[in-house]
């Protein structure tokens, strides 16, 4: 896709999406931390309902910490793969205390040093709860990088390069949640929405509905 048209594209993304934000609920770093632990191979739904019963108990690291595994499991047993996150946030909230005196680090070196955590949860937290501005390729932001042709790649790592690359320096800090809620709601895997969506007519999807 050329410069013009990804220029075009941001912009007509940025109108039609009032809120460019997680659905994901949090009022601190560390929440959106273990949120965000918890939602992999899950759906911000199901994290929303466990982390609501668990925070109001625990949203520190030293309070989850207190709770360790089997105090933690019953808040969110209703996640897929519960038992072993439950073990990497509980380590993590361990690493947390006593390597960063509590509070959720902010380079990608550290917090990819944490359990659990990998280069898409760093850019999350770095881009959502920091301000920073990466892009966290998860699968409806590598769907929609390579149907429209913004930044095709063969995977999430190139993509991530080619969006950063190519994206607009104004859109960068947006641009995560503007392409996860574009793919989440309209350029959906089954059953795109084309015939509703803002870009159809730069997208370079050959196979529009």
């Amino acid at each position: 896709m050329d410069k013009k048209n990804i220029s075009l594209l941001y912009r007509r993304l940025n109108k039609s999406i009032a809120s460019p934000e997680t659905e994901l609920e949090y009022d601190s770093p560390f929440e959106l931390l273990v949120a965000v632990a918890l939602s992999a191979q899950s759906t911000d739904v199901a994290v929303n309902k466990a982390t609501r019963k668990l925070f109001p108990v625990a949203n520190t690291p030293a309070t989850i910490y207190k709770l360790g595994i089997e105090g933690l499991i019953p808040y969110i047993k209703t996640i897929g793969l519960y038992n072993s996150k439950a073990k990497h946030i509980i380590k993590a909230c361990q690493m947390i205390e006593t390597l960063h005196k509590g509070k959720v680090p902010q380079t990608r070196d550290a917090l990819e040093a944490l359990p659990g955590v990998g280069r898409k949860t760093a850019n999350v937290i770095l881009n959502t709860a920091f301000g920073h501005p990466t892009i966290a390729v998860d699968t409806h932001i590598f769907r929609v990088s390579n149907r429209t042709g913004l930044a095709p790649g063969k995977d999430v790592l190139r993509v991530e390069h080619g969006l950063l690359q190519a994206t607009p320096r104004r859109y960068l800090k947006d641009a995560h949640h503007l392409l996860i809620l574009h793919g989440r709601y309209t350029c959906k895997a089954q059953k795109p929405q084309c015939h509703d969506c803002c870009i159809q007519s730069i997208c370079e999807f050959p196979d529009k509905s």
